[in-house]
């Protein structure tokens, strides 16, 4: 896809006469959509994940402690890596009890300062899949509340207002490449060794999504909180549906029994 898009804009730009990719004919390797069941995390297991993390580095830095926040949005708010360095309070609606809420209309990709306008780490983009301006709401259950409350608490918040920041004076929204090296090594607190539970902290945005699926959220309701298709999602997350196996054998026993 990247080499026909860079051909069509050459030929834009009058650099090709025509699409020397044209005559071509290959095909495209099949790759796997689906997530792997084994990469997903149960409630349990994402607590000890989040313990976990709160351990590494040292207690004076809080390394550990400043990333529970941005991991525990992934599991319980379903947010990408991208959306949740870049909350900021003012977008945020944290109560003391119950549920809260988080506007999204904005996302800090880490790409590095040679490829940013603003010679940044972050840039600053828009959402996924949304026309540019748009926002998306998504609701945040009271544990992901009372665990930014307490962030915001501890730690004040970042750089325009960012609730997740790193330690240092500068306190700077999350470098999200070391921050995502780190799950490997906090897994294995959370899961049997073998299993690549949460192999990837993304894995933790899988497992929100398989989790609110099998709660027996409305499809609809869950790819508008995930920022994703209705397709995509059921495409992706089909076989992380515990459950329908046995319920689909028992609806077609009954069916067979009516006919005895």
């Amino acid at each position: 896809m990247t080499l026909v898009n860079a051909v069509r804009y050459a030929i834009e730009l009058g650099q090709l006469r025509a699409d020397p990719l044209a005559n071509i004919s290959w095909r495209i390797t099949e790759t796997v959509q689906q997530v792997d069941p084994r990469v997903v995390v149960n409630p349990v297991q994402a607590r000890n994940l989040l313990c976990a993390v709160s351990y590494v580095g040292g207690y004076g830095r809080a390394r550990g402690r400043r990333l529970v926040g941005l991991f525990a949005g992934m599991y319980y708010g379903g947010l990408r890596p991208v959306e949740a360095v870049a909350v900021t309070l003012p977008d945020c609606e944290l109560p003391t009890e119950g549920w809260g809420s988080v506007i999204f209309h904005a996302t800090r990709p880490s790409v590095g300062k040679k490829w940013t306008d603003s010679g940044r780490n972050h840039d600053l983009r828009g959402l996924k899949s949304r026309p540019p301006g748009g926002t998306r709401t998504v609701p945040l259950p009271h544990e992901l509340v009372s665990l930014w409350r307490e962030s915001v608490d501890t730690f004040g918040t970042g750089r325009r207002s960012a609730v997740l920041q790193r330690e240092g004076r500068h306190r700077g929204i999350h470098h999200l490449r070391p921050c995502l090296a780190r799950g490997p090594r906090t897994r294995a607190f959370a899961g049997p060794g073998g299993i690549p539970l949460a192999a990837r902290p993304y894995d933790l945005r899988h497992s929100a999504l398989s989790t609110w699926l099998n709660a027996g959220v409305d499809p609809t309701e869950v790819a508008e909180r995930a920022g994703n298709s209705v397709e995509v999602l059921m495409t992706r997350y089909a076989k992380c549906l515990y459950g329908r196996q046995a319920l689909a054998d028992k609806r077609i026993d009954a069916l067979l029994d009516e006919y005895n």
